[in-house]
């Protein structure tokens, strides 16, 4: 149940809401971030991709001082150099090869593909079908990958062993035919979380007390062994 209304409901949920027969009410399933392209990989592989050369870059997408645009790409290249946390393996890509090259490096090159198939259900309450775990395995951890905002399309992907990722069959809670194939990923560690993010607003909780849960869908996705 979402307890704080500054807090999109439907947005993050607990492991037990996520079952087979419940009726849930979906978030907005609609990506927010404005439509931009992968670079080519040769074009890409020489871009400045450090804070330090911010200014080669407000030079390259034509970005003023103090604009929202440096803002913007100040804010994603400090989210590509932060630390990985412990157990997590990351690195940020801007091209389709290099969104593979990642992938494969983690695990090895049978992979599959996992995303919400559309943003049908989006805002309204669904019944949920069958639900199946992905990946998992210790030795092969899921990739996941999400976009950041940037002047071109920025994936800021990462694989780590403590989340857990399901796929679900969404269906309609009237007719109960399937409407959409859903991926929900359940963050089970969540001791080093931050207090006041969202999802321990709404879920009237604290890091390290529960886990927490939410869809993948927009520019979001997950990569698993393909067996």
């Amino acid at each position: 149940m979402n307890v704080n209304k500054g807090v999109e409901p439907g947005r993050y949920f607990r492991e037990s809401t996520l079952r087979s027969g419940n009726v849930i009410q979906m978030p907005d399933l609609r990506s927010k971030t404005p439509e931009r392209s992968f670079l080519p990989r040769s074009i890409s592989s020489g871009l400045p991709s450090l804070t330090s050369k911010i200014a080669e870059l407000k030079q390259i997408f034509h970005a003023r001082d103090d604009s929202t645009m440096e803002k913007i790409m100040v804010r994603t290249l400090g989210l590509c150099e932060k630390a990985p946390t412990q157990g997590e393996t990351k690195r940020c890509v801007s091209s389709v090869e290099d969104i593979t090259d990642f992938a494969t490096l983690i695990l090895s090159h049978n992979i599959k593909l996992h995303a919400m198939k559309s943003d049908e259900g989006s805002k309204r309450d669904i019944l949920i079908g069958r639900v199946k775990r992905i990946g998992g395995s210790q030795l092969s951890a899921p990739v996941a990958c999400h976009d950041s905002l940037f002047p071109c399309m920025v994936y800021n992907c990462h694989a780590v062993p403590t989340p857990q990722f399901h796929k679900v069959g969404i269906l309609d809670p009237v007719c109960k035919s399937k409407i959409n194939n859903g991926v929900a990923v359940y963050h089970m560690d969540t001791s080093i979380g931050n207090p006041n993010h969202e999802a321990f607003l709404a879920l009237g909780s604290g890091p390290g007390r529960i886990e927490a849960c939410h869809w993948i869908y927009g520019d979001y996705a997950v990569w698993t062994r393909a067996n």
